[in-house]
């Protein structure tokens, strides 16, 4: 239904056209994803080896929305502040 989600982390492993991703999530399947509204409204890009949460359905998970890119940690370790959506 509308409320049913799956929260999962993965790794953007391919930029296809159309604003879809592949995306290996951290049990190696590997699924197909595209960005939300959001994202797209305040223009946030990804690049291949973005960490990124996803939601997908868990009646079909071969397909995923992204709703968050995870920055990655400071070069002294320490991480940085999230980047507000």
């Amino acid at each position: 239904m509308a409320g049913d989600v799956v929260e999962v982390e993965g790794a953007v492993k391919a930029v296809l056209k159309g604003t879809l991703f592949r995306v290996e999530l951290v049990n190696g399947h590997t699924v197909l994803a595209h960005i939300s509204g959001k994202m797209r409204k305040n223009f946030i890009r990804l690049n291949i080896g973005d960490k990124v949460k996803m939601e997908m359905s868990p009646y079909d998970l071969t397909k995923g929305r992204i709703t968050y890119r995870i920055p990655p940690p400071s070069p002294d370790g320490t991480p940085l502040a999230p980047v507000p959506v």
